[in-house]
This record gives structure tokens, C-alpha cells and sequence, in this order.
């Protein structure tokens, strides 16, 4: 059945609370929802350029990431329909859509002349600014409910922080575990280790046999969707070849069930290898319904632990997964509320440098590079070592601006959400937000590619070197660039204990060999359209 009909009918008259649902809070369980009156109120959903094409960060958008949000929200808004709840859906195409949060909202108000606004906290200060001014425009009273989603709040996490040199995300996570009582045994941690990271460091020798991910047939409303952003959107970056989503809750529900049956028991060994041509590996995919709320992470959290005591999966591997849900999840939300909104603009190193184009085409020789790409374009997704050592990783240690590369993985993940991509790349990924997130960057050669994964196998660039000579392939480019970057940096890593020890190998070099690498580092730089560096 077309969802056209039912999401273009909108209503007149009077109602008592209008409750905003964003495309980021399809919680059928949200405390916005819970005290609802079919007869009194209504849900307000809107789908506006400014936030479908990107434009509202001054991005663009993935199509197919913009195809996941709207189909997602199609579906749930006709299930609150179905539920007796009454729904006012802009749609994209609606002849008075003014496209955008704030415009929308004050239409809406115009209309239905609510006694109360109310929604659940919004994801991005952005958008928090936006409805906050709309509301007070309207002259109409706003309510923010906390989100029930998470297991902390904003406030949670910052009287936490309170008074904390650095921000220690284990620490975080062990005061999680103890609260919550998630894998403990009495006081201590099950199997008497916080984390298992040393056991999940394990490399393919082979080709992998990977279960299939679960991946829903697409309805009328998701082939509606998915028509429409091709149309509306050609230009945008990604493909729409292959929609991978799960949409709604039961579909989402039945991804978890599929990770936990075949991938979880060996997810933890394996989560921080690569393998040509396989993007998914023995990850759950999960991230970006979570991310919509169409997942509860506390349902992730009990299944995981429930196959752990059935004897199905490892504890390496289950608490891992579980460590991302109640850890770093939750910690870098934390950060992200708690350090303000000029976050995604910090640049700690001072780096300027272009984002090359080949992060939207993967037209590059470096094989890392395109492998690791060809997902993110294919299906709007990477697991997390591509994104942080590879994607990440490069963009680092060649000088792109952290503002550069942090807007391209908000417009090109599917999971990309502000309060959690921003952290991870500024924080994580670009080391830009001074120490906040790490006390050391997520820097690496081509070294550990070559440990992690089969990239460098039949790569046009030599693993082992890092400035040309006469003989054989030009250098890997990782390799140039590392060493150019603790050059660079040097001075303002001197007193970082995490670095000492790479740093004397960086004064161990003659003048003339950290010249070669300074001058092939600015070549390489002018190829791949970087350009400068320094402002």
C-alpha cells in the first residue's frame, strides 16, 4: 500500500500538546509518548530539505542515508496511525513544505494552536537551537523530555565529569557496568577482566566465511522513498543500488536476532580486522538503527548476555559488544552535550588541509583506501577500524581540516547522528578537540593496515617504504604521511608520555631523511589535492 494518501491527509483544529518526533527518535517507547491522548494531541513529523539534503548543516546528505530516515519515519508514522494516534506528516513534496525544522513547526502552530509543544531531546545542538527559537517565536511553551533511550542523560554524564582531570572512557564504562550490574559478578567484572581487547585482535589468514546480514525485502513505502531521492537528490553522494535497511522496529528487531544467532561468537575476535571485498564481517550493523531508535540498546545488551550464559558466544566477544553500548555510546554523547556548541569546529593540530575528492568517488589507487570507501559509497557504512584507521586516520596525518573530514562522515554514514559523529571524529578521529576524547592520536603507518587486514596485497604502493628511491613502487602513502605528521608534531607531543617512545625514533632521524619525508609529504599533498596545510 502507497503511503501517499495517509501521510498527505493532515488535520485542522485545536489540540492540547503537539508532539515533535525528529527522524532521529522513532522510539515507539519514548517518555514523549507515554502519556499521550489520541484525543487531545497529536505528533508533528516533518521531512524538509534542510535536513533530507543536508543542507541544514551545510552538508549533503548520502542518498541512501536519507533514504533510511525517511523511510524509517514513513513507516512509524503509519504505525502511530494504525495505533488511533493522530499524525500531522509534512512530506518532501507537500506543496506549503517551507523545508525546514523551524519554519514547519511554526506552520504547525499556526494550524493546531497547541497549549504545549513537547519533544524528546533533540540530538544536535543545531537542531535544539532551531526548535528552541521556533517555539519561542510562536509564543507556544516548549517541553524537553529527557531521552529514555540512553541509560545516562546530558546531566548524568556531566556531574560525572565534574571535576575529572581527563575524561577516562574505562573508568566511565566500570561505573556503568557496577550501576547497571551487566556482566558482574558480585563486585567484580565476570571473568575477573574489565575488557577483552587483548583477546580481540585477531587477523584473517584466509578468506572468511562470513554469515549473510540480514537485510529486509523493500516495500511500497521504502521503493516510494527511494524513487523519490533519486529524482530529488542526483546529485548527492552514494548509491541507491543496494538499500540495506532495516526501516521499521520488527525488521530491526530481526537484524539483532540474525547478529546474535550467527556473527556475535565471533565479533569480538575479529572486530578489528579487514578483509577485502567483505565490508561486514562479524559486526551487527546495527549502529544506525539503534541511532534511530528503532532499537533499544537495552534489548542489545540483554540478548548479547543471554547467548553468553546460554553458552552460544564468548565473553571476549560479548562484552565487547557491550562495552560499545554502555561505554562509549553513552560517553561520547556525554562529551558531545558537555563540551558545547562549537565542537565540530575545534582544531587542535591546526590543520587545513582540502578533503581529496576521492573520499566520494574511491577513485584512488591506494587499495586501503578504495576498499574501505567502496561500502561507505556502496551502502553508507564501514565498521569502526575503517572509519578510525583508515578513513580517519588518513585525513589525519596528511592535514585535512577535522572540520573536512568530520562534516563527510556526518553526510555519509547512515548512522551518522550529530552527538555521535562529531566526538568520534573530531575527538577520536582527528585528535582536533585538545585531548579531550584520547590522550593520544589514533595515528598509524601502513604498518598495522598490513597487520589488520589484505589491502596491501597487489597495491600500487610499497608497504615497506616511506620516501621513493629508484627501485620498485612508489612508497605506501600512510607511511610518508605518519612520519611527516610526527615531524610536524613533535614539539606538541613532547610531553605526552604515550608518545615518547615513537617520538625518539622521530629524533633519531638524520636532518636529511625527515627533509625527504617533509618534501615527498608536500607532493603527495599537491597529488591527492590537500594542498597546504597551515593557514
Amino acid at each position: 500500500m502507497s503511503s501517499s494518501p495517509r501521510l498527505d491527509a493532515s488535520f485542522n483544529g485545536a489540540v492540547r500538546h503537539l508532539i515533535v518526533v525528529l527522524g532521529d527518535q522513532l522510539d515507539h517507547s519514548a517518555a514523549v509518548l507515554s502519556d499521550l491522548d489520541p484525543e487531545l494531541d497529536a505528533i508533528l513529523m516533518m521531512e524538509v530539505d534542510a535536513e533530507a539534503a543536508g543542507t541544514g548543516a551545510g552538508i549533503r546528505s548520502h542518498k541512501q542515508r536519507t533514504a533510511f530516515f525517511l523511510s524509517a519515519m514513513r513507516h512509524f508514522a503509519l504505525e502511530q496511525m494504525d495505533a488511533g494516534i493522530r499524525v500531522r506528516y509534512i512530506k518532501l513534496d507537500a506543496p506549503q513544505n517551507t523545508h525546514a525544522l523551524g519554519t514547519e513547526l511554526k506552520r504547525a502552530v499556526r494550524v493546531l494552536s497547541p497549549k504545549l509543544i513537547r519533544m524528546t531531546h533533540p540530538g544536535e545542538w543545531r537542531v535544539l537551537d532551531e526548535i528552541e527559537d521556533a517555539a519561542a517565536e510562536a509564543d507556544t511553551e516548549l517541553e524537553i523530555v529527557d531521552d529514555n533511550h540512553f541509560f545516562t542523560t546530558p546531566g548524568d554524564f556531566e556531574k560525572w565529569a565534574k571535576g575529572r582531570k581527563s575524561l577516562t572512557m574505562e573508568y566511565f564504562y566500570r561505573e556503568q557496568r557496577r550501576r547497571l550490574g551487566y556482566l558482574m559478578d558480585g563486585d567484580d567484572p565476570e571473568g575477573g577482566e574489565w575488557n577483552y581487547d587483548k583477546q580481540n585482535r585477531e587477523t584473517f589468514k584466509s578468506p572468511p566465511r562470513i554469515p549473510n546480514l540480514y537485510q529486509p525485502q523493500s516495500d511500497e513505502v521504502t521503493e516510494e522513498v527511494i524513487q523519490l531521492v533519486q529524482s530529488r537528490y542526483p546529485d548527492n553522494p552514494g548509491s541507491l543500488d543496494r538499500f540495506i535497511w532495516p526501516v521499521t522496529r520488527d525488521q530491526a528487531r530481526r537484524a539483532l536476532k540474525r547478529f546474535i544467532e550467527t556473527r556475535l561468537d565471533d565479533f569480538g575476535p575479529y572486530e578489528d580486522a579487514m578483509w577485502a571485498g567483505e565490508p561486514f564481517l562479524y559486526h551487527a550493523v546495527l549502529s544506525a538503527p539503534l541511532n534511530l531508535k528503532l532499537l533499544n540498546p537495552r534489548e542489545c545488551v540483554e540478548a548479547a548476555i543471554e547467548a553468553y550464559r546460554d553458552g552460544t558466544a564468548c565473553l571476549n566477544s560479548v562484552e565487547g559488544f557491550v562495552r560499545q553500548l554502555i561505554g562509549w555510546r553513552e560517553f561520547i554523547r556525554g562529551v558531545y552535550w558537555t563540551q558545547g556548541r562549537d565542537y565540530r569546529d575545534r582544531n587542535g593540530l591546526k590543520q587545513y588541509g582540502d578533503l581529496p575528492e576521492f573520499y566520494y568517488t574511491g577513485d584512488t589507487d591506494m587499495r586501503c583506501m578504495s576498499e574501505c570507501l567502496k561500502p561507505v559509497i556502496d551502502h553508507a557504512w564501514s565498521h569502526h577500524i575503517p572509519r578510525l584507521m583508515v578513513l580517519s586516520n588518513f585525513a589525519l596525518i596528511s592535514g585535512v581540516q577535522p572540520r573536512a573530514i568530520g562534516d563527510w562522515f556526518f553526510e555519509m554514514y547512515a548512522d551518522a547522528v550529530d552527538w555521535v559523529t562529531t566526538p568520534n571524529t573530531i575527538g577520536m578521529g582527528m585528535h582536533a578537540d585538545h585531548a579531550v576524547v584520547g590522550t593520544k592520536p589514533y595515528s598509524g603507518s601502513g604498518k598495522y593496515i598490513d597487520r589488520m587486514s589484505n589491502f596491501c596485497k597487489d597495491c600500487a604502493y610499497d608497504k615497506n617504504k616511506r620516501v621513493p628511491d629508484d627501485k620498485g613502487k612508489p612508497p605506501c602513502p600512510f607511511n610518508t604521511f605518519y612520519w611527516d605528521f610526527l615531524i610536524r608534531n613533535r614539539d606538541r607531543f613532547r610531553g605526552n608520555n604515550r608518545m615518547a617512545m615513537i617520538l625518539k625514533n622521530v629524533d633519531r632521524m638524520s636532518d636529511n631523511d625527515r627533509t625527504e619525508i617533509t618534501v615527498h609529504g608536500r607532493k603527495l599533498r599537491k597529488q591527492f589535492g590537500i594542498g597546504a596545510i597551515s593557514s
